[in-house]
């Protein structure tokens, strides 16, 4: 059960380092205004909020490979302290934001946790 729950902790990083690499510097091109689904002047004008975003994005991938490199119960409980943060984060913008976030960011999220509290 580890290596399913470590897999899916490293793919909902990987995720993260995806969203911060569209939301902070992609935003205006192409992959960036296919996310948000914004004109070429919306997307200007939203590109720092966007980018900001992306920040806190990549702040849970970066917790996400500590708590996969930290030994354990150090490891144990940041996995499980991030993920939960995932997991509140994407049911915030599911409901408030895009119903697409909730499929997008809280399912893997909550997959992952539910991964990592089996195997702990």
């Amino acid at each position: 059960m580890d290596v399913v729950a470590n897999g899916l902790v490293a793919l909902v990083a990987a995720l993260h380092a995806y969203i911060l690499v569209l939301e902070m510097f992609l935003w205006e091109k192409g992959p960036g205004r296919g996310l948000s689904g914004f004109d070429p002047e919306m997307a200007r004008a939203t590109a720092a909020l966007a980018a900001n975003q992306g920040l806190y994005n990549g702040f849970l991938a970066a917790g996400l490979v500590w708590g996969l490199i930290a030994d354990d119960p150090t490891g144990f409980r940041v996995q499980v302290f991030f993920l939960a943060c995932v997991l509140v984060a994407g049911l915030y913008g599911g409901f408030t934001a895009n119903r697409r976030i909730l499929v997008a960011q809280a399912l893997p999220g909550a997959l992952a946790l539910g991964a990592v509290l089996l195997a702990g």
